[in-house]
C-alpha cells in the first residue's frame, strides 16, 4: 500500500494551494466515503428495505462547499433509495446511481455538461469502482480505510474513515486551503444567529 501525503497537507505548498483552487466540482462515492460501507438489509412488510448511516457533519460540510460555489456531484455504483433522499435533503447538484459502477463516464458526462475539464474535479473515493476516476480527476483523495489500489490513485490520504466525518474533514481543508474556511464559518453562524425563534 502507498504511503499517501496528509490531506491536511494540502495548503502547505503553493502546488496543493493551486490545486485547491482549481477545484469547480466535487464528486462523491457513497459506500465507504458517505457511509461507513455496511449496508441494513430488511423486509418490512414484504417490501425490500435498505438503511445506511450518514454522518450529519459531512452533510454540513456539502452545505459548505455549495455556499463556497463548489458543485457537489454524489456518484455511486448501487442504485438506493436511502441515496436518492440523502442527496435531495441535502441538494447536491448531480446524483448518479448506475448499477454497472461506470463512474468514469458518468463523471465525464457531468463535466462536459457543465463546461469543466478534469482537471477541476476533486474526488472523494474508496475502493475499486472510483479507481478510474480518481486517475483521471485533479485532485483524487482516499479516506482513511480505503483499498491499496484506490490509495495508489489517490494524491492525497484523509485522516478519517468513510462514514465517520471524511467528507467534513475533506471539505474543511479544502476551503482552508483555498482561504475560504473562515468567512464560511462567520456567514454560517451569522446566518444561525438572525431571526427569532417562535
Amino acid at each position: 500500500m502507498s504511503q499517501l501525503p496528509s490531506f491536511a497537507t494540502l495548503a502547505d505548498t503553493p502546488e496543493g494551494v493551486a490545486r485547491a483552487r482549481a477545484v469547480r466540482l466535487v464528486g462523491l462515492d457513497v459506500d465507504g466515503v458517505m457511509t461507513n460501507g455496511g449496508i441494513y438489509l430488511g423486509d418490512v412488510a414484504g417490501q425490500r428495505m435498505e438503511f445506511k448511516r450518514y454522518e450529519i457533519q459531512d452533510g454540513l460540510g456539502i452545505k459548505m462547499l455549495q455556499k463556497a460555489g463548489l458543485l457537489v456531484a454524489v456518484i455511486t455504483g448501487r442504485v438506493s433509495d436511502s441515496v436518492a433522499l440523502r442527496a435531495s435533503e441535502l441538494g447536491v447538484d448531480e446524483l448518479v446511481q448506475d448499477p454497472h459502477a461506470r463512474k468514469l463516464p458518468a463523471l465525464r458526462e457531468i463535466a462536459a455538461r457543465r463546461g469543466l475539464t478534469l482537471d477541476a474535479v476533486a474526488f472523494v473515493g474508496d475502493d475499486l469502482p472510483d479507481v478510474g476516476v480518481m486517475r483521471e480527476v485533479g485532485l483524487p483523495v482516499a479516506v482513511a480505510n480505503a483499498s491499496p489500489d484506490a490509495r495508489d490513485a489517490a494524491r492525497y490520504a484523509l485522516a478519517r474513515r468513510g462514514g465517520d466525518g471524511a467528507i467534513r474533514e475533506f471539505t474543511e481543508i479544502l476551503l482552508r486551503a483555498r482561504g475560504e474556511w473562515g468567512s464560511l464559518v462567520e456567514w454560517y453562524v451569522h446566518s444561525r444567529n438572525e431571526g427569532s425563534v417562535q
